[in-house]
């Protein structure tokens, strides 16, 4: 690693003393008070907000920075006050905060051609639409937006010629009103447009298929001899340094990598492979720097070579809790499954946390909600009346999915999201329709997780062998013990624990339910649409519900006591005792994954000293090729140290920069809440051997 980016890392990342710029103290509703009492609407608001809040930006370029722009506004204002969001959620559905958030769009549309030609574009269509008001303002609008980022460019070359920064001003010259022409130029172009996403209080935003879009700059410039690799580098680790610069200022359960997510590599149409050198040189950067930002992600098929995987798990080394791997045999096929056209199956990224989505033309949610398996299983059970065999509670079961299905799909309709201008120039179809990507795109498709599948599973196996086969206890004992939560009960509760059935044992009996689980929770969503004309999709995340679903549920068959969590996204439960990862990953390929691919990777955690040299990195690469070519759809691996762990619990001012993967994202263990540590440090640190 070169003296310049050894500097950057330690002023912005260990030092931080890029904080000391934070200056900028907005009242989060002095705009929406204001808005208010002028009676605008919502998208002359979020315009007007991008302006304002870009203008109150103070510019920031160091003398040796490479790629510019620090964030120094500490809040970004709402558009609405708290009594007007209070009356629109109470005539609609409104998802997370309200905003444009966790998609990726196309950066392309502007990076191809500069702000001046998409301000040609815009005027273009003005001019067939002189008697629409509506459509009129709409595309007023977005000029409204373009000025704004033109005039942002502006102070930051004004800036850079003042500290005497002549290369950042004169990257800023040409960007953005004209298309870059290096890779330097690209990259900050870039850099502009993901701080604008944000500066619009559009959140969690993808950079999607960087080493596709942002390949011709780079390559450009190895062959003009402007850049070689290690110049190449020096540029490209800037950049992800820029990345980790505001993280901490952008919204989010906790503070971590914020769904940052760059993907590398994926199937072409035509078979072939698209991953290159500049994917091969994220790789690297990522592997120096050593950063949660941005967060890699890898497609992989059936004929990635082992290479690749060694290469990813050097990666997962470091501890980050990435690379996360996607099995283009597998998503592709569920995309096209789902109605999504070949282009854009083939086109797939991953959205913040590991849902599959597709860039600038899908306006997907595809984290609307989840279905939790262990609350209708527990329902099931408690429906005594309906149940005299297994066969009939499996029954009563699908049922209960069926029902909590349509709770969900009901619960999702009439949304409200707030205009995003910004990213509607970089969404296909805005401009040419006149419409604001916050009402829907090519694709408008919702996605629910499908959270404690491996508590159900087990659940499910427990009443089929010790109620109905041993005959241990009847279904009224059954639901006596849960009710009291196992009191009185040690010797069976250890049983249920760790000696009875578990998925991830390669179990053809156990694995089945899971089988069964599945297919019900993708049939019970298959034909439905909701109100944008979207469909929706199954997956097996689990996201923050792993969480907040077991705090509400009470004690299950397995022996999880009431209120303790769920096994995170797609992977065995906490008690399970496996016969190890081979074990597992035979297990976890045995559903259709096709049916369930809204996202949630199977997440493994194997003990950091499995990674003690090449030929054991060598061998966790092999074990994800196996799990891909065993039809797995996504995988991602943990390096983990459970007395690192607890140590950094007990001391973390001596562990601040240990990190962790917490379900979709990382972040840094010492900030996170207990609860979360806690559940991290349960989880079972596998061998293989």
């Amino acid at each position: 690693m070169n003296r310049f980016i050894e500097d950057q890392l330690t002023y912005f990342i260990t030092d931080k003393k890029h904080h000391q710029f934070r200056t900028v103290d907005l009242d989060p509703q002095q705009v929406a008070t204001e808005f208010a009492a002028a009676s605008l609407d919502d998208l002359t608001r979020a315009a007007r907000r991008f302006a304002f809040v870009l203008d109150q930006e103070i510019p920031v370029v160091l003398a040796n920075d490479k790629i510019a722009i620090l964030r120094t506004v500490k809040h970004i204002p709402e558009i609405f006050t708290i009594a007007e969001w209070a009356a629109i959620k109470k005539s609609y559905t409104v998802h997370e905060q309200g905003k444009v958030c966790n998609i990726n769009p196309d950066y392309a549309k502007l990076l191809a051609v500069g702000t001046e030609i998409k301000r040609q574009e815009i005027q273009t269509q003005l001019s067939l639409f002189q008697n629409d008001p509506e459509k009129s303002h709409y595309l007023l609008t977005l000029l409204v937006v373009l000025d704004a980022l033109e005039n942002f460019a502006d102070k930051y070359r004004a800036e850079a010629i003042r500290v005497g920064n002549l290369s950042v001003a004169a990257v800023f010259e040409r960007i953005p009103r004209a298309r870059p022409q290096t890779f330097q130029e690209a990259l900050q172009f870039l850099r502009l447009l993901h701080f604008g996403l944000w500066s619009s209080f559009n959140y969690h935003n993808t950079l999607g298929r960087f080493d596709q879009y942002m390949y011709a700059y780079f390559q450009h410039d190895l062959d003009t001899g402007i850049l070689n690799r290690e110049t190449a580098l020096e540029l490209l680790e800037a950049f992800f340094i820029s990345c980790n610069k505001d993280s901490d200022l952008y919204p989010g359960m906790q503070q971590g990598d914020n769904g940052q997510s760059l993907v590398l590599g994926g199937l072409n149409p035509d078979g072939t492979q698209s991953y290159n050198d500049l994917s091969d040189l994220c790789l690297q950067a990522s592997l120096e720097l050593k950063l949660i930002d941005p967060k890699i992600n890898l497609r992989v098929n059936k004929k990635t070579p082992v290479a690749l995987y060694d290469k990813g798990s050097e990666l997962t080394r470091q501890g980050l809790g990435f690379p996360q791997y996607s099995n283009d045999d597998i998503v592709i096929q569920a995309l096209k499954n789902w109605g999504y056209a070949d282009q854009d199956a083939h086109n797939y990224v991953v959205a913040a946390c590991w849902e599959f989505i597709v860039p600038g033309t899908g306006m997907d949610i595809p984290n609307i909600n989840a279905l939790s398996f262990t609350h209708v299983i527990d329902h099931a059970i408690r429906q005594t009346e309906s149940w005299t065999t297994f066969d009939d509670l499996m029954a009563t079961v699908q049922d209960n999915i069926k029902s909590e299905a349509r709770r969900l799909m009901a619960s999702t309709t009439n949304i409200y999201m707030e205009p995003a201008p910004l990213m509607s120039l970089m969404m296909d179809g805005c401009v040419e329709q006149v419409r604001d990507i916050s009402r829907g795109g090519r694709y408008n498709n919702y996605g629910f997780h499908g959270t404690g599948l491996s508590t159900a599973v087990d659940s499910l196996a427990v009443i089929q062998k010790y109620l109905f086969e041993e005959k241990r206890f009847t279904k009224d004992e059954l639901i006596t013990m849960l009710d009291r939560n196992f009191e009185g009960q040690d010797e069976l509760l250890s049983v249920l624990r760790y000696q009875s059935p578990k998925m991830g044992n390669d179990d053809d009996q156990v694995d089945d339910l899971a089988v069964k689980l599945l297919n019900w929770f993708a049939d019970s969503l298959e034909g439905h649409t909701n109100d944008r004309g979207g469909i929706y999709r199954a997956g097996t995340g689990s996201a923050m519900y792993y969480i907040w679903h077991a705090q509400d549920e009470p004690a299950t068959p397995d022996g999880r006591k009431r209120g303790e969590p769920l096994a995170c996204n797609y992977s065995p439960s906490l008690f399970s005792r496996t016969s190890g990862p081979i074990s597992i990953i035979k297990s976890f390929t045995k559903p259709d994954l096709t049916r369930v691919a809204n996202g949630g990777p199977l997440t493994i955690e194997l003990h950091d000293t499995m990674f003690r040299n090449s030929d054991s990195v060598h061998k966790v690469g092999q074990y994800v090729k196996s799990f891909i070519d065993m039809g797995g759809h996504q995988m991602q691996i943990n390096a983990v140290n459970r007395e690192k762990m607890i140590a950094a619990k007990a001391d973390p001012d001596h562990y601040r920069n240990l990190i962790v993967r917490v379900w979709g994202w990382s972040g840094y263990f010492v900030e996170l809440d207990e609860v979360y540590q806690d559940h991290i440090i349960e989880r079972m640190e596998l061998n293989l051997g």
